[in-house]
């Protein structure tokens, strides 16, 4: 999982959750990673190490800057709430940390735990925002198909105030709760949850609704949720502010685990040493159509940065299939599409010499669909179940 990155002295610190003793278990800690233009990562090694005290190892939460020392370990020291198994029962328990060395290494707060578990299995991934309206810490989090919220005074002492009850998610996992201006100018909360839709018919990555909060509990717009990504690998989702704009309230940014949970230990990269990435990170605004508000998202434009060579291709016509000329491992292709009776027009992505391998990307205008087709790769589901992940298009 992506920890909510921060931006603190001119840097984006970004956590993660590692194991360096996979396959073979023993847990995970969290990684330090920082950039200036989200693009290109220094790592800055172990910052909170599992097994350092008698509790289980660590797991995913949410680091905040505490500007105005509110839980008393100094101005500006970093404070993250985790989640642990208890050491007597194992029981999912949440647990501070602090850093006064700029992020670099945590210690253990003696207080701890911060919030004994209430009694239930699942009980984690507390994400902690500050709420200008009423000058306050809130936190929510994930405790099997309900979202928690609590608020404190100082990240030490959790009192909880609602609790919101999501339909047709399953069980939910790494809440976030945000604001963000609309493109009506409209100023609205949203509520996101990594999220299980299958049984439903629905994506299983990042669910979220738009509504309205007043310190103590959330109300949605509408009841079914919206959905940030449709594809089979976008989980444990994460946005964070872009702390260098002078509206932060009218972008975000946004990443995500790239795996799913039917297949997380059979990805491409084990031939390669290592299972887990986290995908490139995406900007995100709200737009308002037709008086109800979604998530709008895309690359990021920095990673324009990485482009080497640019080719240009005319209007083509095609009737049946074209092969271009233009090869390349890495690229991005923008490209405008037209048709007036087609029922599927696309493009075929990576194609091996031998034509056996490629990727599929199109859109199924009859079905009102976008798709993206990968079994012709060495995709991971045996099942064959994930093969063609479909977006809701409107043609």
């Amino acid at each position: 999982d992506p920890q909510k990155p921060i931006y603190f002295n001119g840097k984006y610190h970004y956590y993660y959750l590692y194991n360096r003793g996979y396959p073979k278990g023993n847990g995970t800690e969290w990684r330090h990673y920082v950039s200036d233009d989200l693009v290109h990562w220094t790592d800055e090694g172990v910052a909170i190490p599992k097994y350092t005290n008698p509790d289980g190892d660590i797991w995913t939460g949410s680091v905040v800057v505490d500007k105005e020392n509110t839980a008393g370990f100094g101005k500006n020291a970093l404070v993250a709430i985790v989640t642990q198994p208890s050491a007597k029962d194992k029981k999912q328990e949440q647990y501070l940390w602090y850093s006064t060395d700029k992020g670099k290494s945590f210690k253990f707060y003696s207080g701890n735990p911060v919030m004994p578990n209430p009694g239930t299995d699942d009980f984690r991934d507390p994400k902690v925002i500050w709420d200008d309206q009423d000058n306050k810490w809130v936190m929510v989090m994930a405790e099997g198909s309900k979202i928690g919220f609590y608020e404190s005074d100082n990240l030490k002492d959790w009192h909880y105030t609602s609790g919101f009850f999501p339909e047709q998610t399953g069980m939910v996992e790494c809440p976030d709760l945000y604001m963000m201006r609309a493109s009506d100018g409209t100023n609205k909360w949203v509520l996101g949850a990594s999220a299980n839709g299958k049984p439903w018919g629905k994506p299983n990555t990042y669910a979220y609704w738009t509504g309205s909060f007043d310190g103590k509990e959330f109300k949605a717009d509408q009841t079914e949720a919206q959905w940030l990504d449709y594809g089979f690998d976008w989980y444990g989702g994460v946005t964070f502010e872009d702390s260098k704009s002078t509206d932060p309230l009218e972008k975000r940014y946004a990443l995500a685990w790239m795996n799913n949970w039917d297949y997380a230990n059979n990805t491409p990269t084990m031939k390669n040493g290592f299972n887990g990435t986290d995908s490139v990170i995406r900007e995100i605004r709200l737009k308002e159509q037709d008086g109800t508000y979604s998530l709008v998202s895309q690359p990021i434009e920095a990673l324009e940065q990485l482009t080497v060579s640019t080719d240009e291709i005319e209007d083509q016509d095609v009737n049946g299939s074209k092969t271009l000329s233009i090869t390349g491992d890495t690229y991005q292709l923008d490209t405008d599409l037209s048709w007036s009776e087609l029922k599927n027009a696309g493009v075929r992505l990576r194609e091996s010499e031998d034509q056996k391998r490629h990727i599929d990307v199109g859109i199924f205008a009859e079905d009102g669909y976008a798709y993206v087709n990968r079994a012709a790769t060495n995709q991971p589901d045996k099942s064959n179940t994930y093969v063609e992940s479909k977006a809701p298009y409107d043609v």
